[in-house]
């Protein structure tokens, strides 16, 4: 499972960097590789909100793990 750990923190990264760019610069880089809501950027968005919600998760483990 750390790879998965590991892949959805590098997505959550991705997209944190997205929307600094989108806050500062009104510029939304997904949209500029992949077009402005095609079925691809939609797909990234989609994986980039998935993993946000998984990374809930890490609470949970970083608690346990103090203990």
């Amino acid at each position: 499972m750390k790879w998965f750990d590991n892949t959805s923190l590098t997505l959550v990264i991705i997209g944190a960097v997205n929307w600094l760019l989108i806050g500062i610069f009104r510029f939304d880089f997904v949209a500029f590789l992949f077009g402005n809501l095609t079925w691809l950027s939609r797909i990234i968005y989609t994986l980039v909100g998935l993993c946000g919600l998984y990374l809930i998760s890490l609470y949970g483990r970083i608690g346990s793990m103090s203990d």
